[in-house]
């Protein structure tokens, strides 16, 4: 097929909203059964998104191993690497009457839109490819299928790195000895869901430097003459949200950020050749 399909041409403007109007009905039941799923797996669901408040979270069984590996390697000093013999107590309170019901709905909700998100994507590129030409179709099917991907492995990231370690940083941290901290369950979740979709976003990057290579809108010349400059944002930005100040905890929070950067210069540099 070289051009829009011959249904998309002859198709009424009513046909193709009656279309789209089936496509959402059938996106929104098959969110709605795995929310509801979700929801009535409630000590699975919640098993998930408490863990990382927890020091026996596997994060921090890592981060041991690792440590352990390089004083044998490095004779390193690791006084004040996270580890998880570190004890650490982050209490969870709820202030509102309604409001762990209200947290689990919204969990819930969210679970079932992250795990239908596949669905979601087939359903949206049926209804559009057949007004796509062949090589229009190809190009959204990289750009989505590896927009999709990103935002996972963003996602992973700030589930298993980032937000255990602001959890445990936030949550014992102190301006006085005899203020403790009682944080509620609304805020923890706040935070969570903020981080994720903040870390997905920023993982974005090598697929967005892409598309606006292909607009001609970036050049990598642009982006190796700035290194010195993000390097040192990333820095920054990696030190605002690292809960300790070893520089191996640093490393492991900005690296990734660093080689996204890099890998979008590359990605860039062969779009403009």
């Amino acid at each position: 097929m070289g051009g829009t399909a011959n249904n998309t041409e002859s198709a009424t403007f009513w046909e193709h909203l009656d279309e789209l109007r089936s496509v959402i009905i059938r996106i929104l039941i098959v969110a709605m059964v795995i929310a509801v799923a979700a929801f009535c797996f409630k000590d699975i669901l919640f098993a998930v998104v408490l863990a990382p408040q927890s020091p026996e979270f596997i994060t921090y069984e890592w981060f041991e191993q690792i440590t352990r590996w390089c004083i044998s390697l490095f004779g390193a000093d690791a006084g004040s690497v996270v580890t998880a013999s570190d004890a650490f107590s982050v209490k969870l309170i709820n202030t509102e009457l309604a409001q762990q019901f209200i947290i689990h709905m919204k969990v819930a909700f969210s679970a079932g839109i992250l795990l239908s998100s596949p669905y979601i994507l087939y359903e949206v590129f049926r209804f559009i490819s057949p007004a796509l030409y062949k090589n229009e179709r190809r190009y959204a099917i990289h750009l989505v299928g590896g927009a999709y991907v990103m935002f996972l492995i963003g996602a992973a990231f700030s589930y298993f790195v980032i937000f255990p370690f602001t959890v445990r940083f936030l949550g014992t941290y102190q301006v006085a000895h005899f203020v403790e901290n009682t944080i509620t369950l609304e805020s923890y979740i706040s935070t969570m869901m903020a981080l994720t979709l903040a870390l997905g976003l920023v993982f974005e990057m090598p697929v967005m430097s892409w598309l606006l290579a292909k607009m001609h809108l970036l050049q990598s010349s642009y982006m190796v003459s700035y290194r010195k400059h993000v390097v040192v944002a990333i820095l920054i930005a990696a030190a605002i949200i690292t809960p300790t100040s070893d520089a191996f905890t640093l490393m492991i929070v900005s690296f990734p950020m660093w080689l996204l950067y890099e890998l979008s210069i590359i990605i860039v540099r062969k779009v403009n050749k």
